[in-house]
Order: structure tokens, then C-alpha cells, then sequence
């Protein structure tokens, strides 16, 4: 049995087809942890915080629970599903300044373990 690929912890450079996918903003003000690196890097948009960006993708994690989180991440996977030419490097989002933890945010991304093009932190 292979053991599928995890998102490394720290990502400098991107392969052509590898989406970096980071906590965002709804603002899009991309001034800390991922955010920023998906802006100064892979081409994340000021001002837009949600979606493809470049070579990045936003996923918002700053305005409220956990439960307000979800609707933004069954877009992403669905988007993942629908662009399979794409390789998709999920960070840990919301596990940084947003403040949530991997066990509140992991089971949002349940059901993008079967999808391929999908990498997921460890443990996740």
C-alpha cells in the first residue's frame, strides 16, 4: 500500500499545474502567514479573497467559526474535482492566525481525500 503525498510544511516554489491553497480573508487583505506568502509568491490577488489567484487558491478562515468556513471549502473541492489538470498544495488553513485547530479544520476536507489532484497537510 503507497501512502498518498502530504502538502509539505513549508513551500517555496511551485511545479507549473501546483495551486498553492491558503487561509485568506474575505477581504483579501493578504498581510500575514499564508496569505502573505500566496501573494509575495503565487500570484494571490489583492482584494480578492476567495478563489484562484495566480497559482494560488484563497480559502476564507477569518470571519467566524468553523461552520463558516465549510461552504467555502466544499467550493474549493468541487473546484479541485472540476480542474483535474491541477495539482492542489493545501496549507494548514485556519491554523494559524485565523486560530483554529487541524482537528476543527481536517474534517472540513473529508471529502477531499478521495479526489487526486488534491494534497492535504499530514494528518489531515
Amino acid at each position: 500500500m503507497t501512502q498518498k503525498r502530504t502538502t509539505p510544511e513549508f513551500i517555496t516554489e511551485l511545479q507549473p499545474g501546483e495551486i498553492f491553497v491558503f487561509g485568506s480573508n474575505l477581504g483579501g487583505m493578504h498581510a500575514g502567514g499564508a496569505a502573505r506568502i500566496a501573494y509575495n509568491n503565487f500570484g494571490a490577488i489583492w482584494g480578492q479573497g476567495v478563489g484562484l489567484q495566480g497559482q494560488s487558491y484563497g480559502i476564507p478562515t477569518m470571519q467566524g467559526g468553523v461552520e463558516t468556513v465549510r461552504p467555502y471549502v466544499n467550493e474549493f473541492i468541487q473546484f479541485a474535482k472540476d480542474h483535474p489538470e491541477l495539482t492542489f498544495l493545501v496549507t494548514r488553513i485556519g491554523c494559524g492566525i485565523a486560530g483554529f485547530t487541524d482537528a476543527e479544520m481536517a474534517p472540513l476536507f473529508e471529502k477531499a481525500h478521495s479526489i487526486e489532484n488534491v494534497i492535504l497537510p499530514e494528518g489531515w
